[in-house]
Parts: C-alpha cells; structure tokens; sequence
C-alpha cells in the first residue's frame, strides 16, 4: 500500500478543536464533520483537499479533548496519512482505529518536508507502507518510520477492531452453541 498526495503543512499544538470545532460536534455525519474541519485555520481547506492528500504538521499534533471526530473529519476528507514529530496519544490510538496511518518523524524531517512545501507548488510525498519509508515524487528517500507490526497489518488489510473480530465469526458461533447447550438458561435471557 502506497499513497501519493499533496502536502498539507500545519504548525505545533493543532489541537482536535481546529481539527474539527466543537461547535460543529452536533453531528456524527463524517460528511458534514468533514465540511468544517480545519475552517478556523484556513478556509481554503474544504475546497482545495483532494483524495489521499497528506498532511504534515508540527509536534503534539491532535492534541485536546480525546473525541473521535477529528480522526473521522480528516479521514472523511480523503486522508490517510498524518506526519508529525509526535502526537497526543490518544489522537494517535484514534487514528489507527479509523484507518489513518500518524507516521511519527524526526524534527528534522518534517522540517525539511515544511521547507519543500514552501518551494514547490503542489509538492506530493509518497508514503511506502509495506517498505516504511516516505519519499519525494523523484524517489529521493526523505526518511523511514516504525510502526508496530499487528497495526500494519490492519491498515495494509483495512481491518478495524470490528473486521478483526469477525474474522473469528465461525469460531464465535461455535463458542456460542457450546455455551447455549452447557447452560440453556442463557438462551431466554437473549430473548431467544
């Protein structure tokens, strides 16, 4: 899985309020979240992202209130991955759960990938999932990047908890009828 897009740059602390303003928290439609995200900071945003942009942005990235929503906006958008030095921890889990690959990189690497915004116009990366490494649209490597190996698996499988959970469907049902028979009182208490 690889992914090519524009670069969007951010600055430090963008928190999960400028990702997607409380006030706009009334709904858990991700096409009207995504309607509203990053609008205090730049109001181009909503008409200018593209499928599989990518945005980049400076240390504690996400950080604020723990809500799911900033995730869901950025991802309804089309993103699907999110560079930065590091990131509240929270908006990180939330990421992986909602399929958005947050790639931690050094100060000096995002640095350098602010610098090329700025010199190029609709300056693009490619981020190697299965290979771990970002590069420029040219192939210069710009760096690499862990990421524990079960989470790898899910994005380059598109397995959330619950896919991952129903991989074991047949084994659930069995387990289920096992019970059911040992104990039969458990039935009615389903309504079955």
């Amino acid at each position: 899985m690889s992914l090519q897009g524009k670069v969007w740059r951010y600055g430090d602390n963008i928190d999960t309020d400028v990702i997607i303003p409380a006030r706009y928290l009334n709904s858990f439609d991700p096409k009207e979240l995504a309607e509203h995200c990053m609008v205090d900071i730049d109001e181009s945003f909503a008409k200018n992202v593209q499928e599989g942009d990518i945005m980049v942005g400076g240390k504690n990235f996400g950080c604020g209130s723990s809500r799911e929503h900033a995730p869901w906006a950025l991802d309804d958008y089309g993103f699907r991955c999110i560079i930065a030095p590091s990131f509240a921890d929270i908006f990180y889990n939330n990421c992986f759960k909602n399929g958005l690959l947050p790639l931690r990189m050094t100060e000096s690497q995002v640095s350098r990938i602010f610098d090329d915004v700025k010199a190029f116009v609709g300056y693009e990366l490619i981020i190697d999932l299965p290979e771990q490494v970002v590069r420029t649209t040219q192939g210069e490597v710009i760096g690499s990047f862990e990421i524990d190996a079960f989470r790898k698996n899910n994005l380059l499988n598109g397995l959330d908890e619950i896919g991952l959970t129903l991989q074991h469907a047949d084994d659930i049902r069995a387990y289920e009828e096992r019970r059911f028979r040992a104990e039969p009182w458990l039935q009615a208490s389903l309504g079955h």
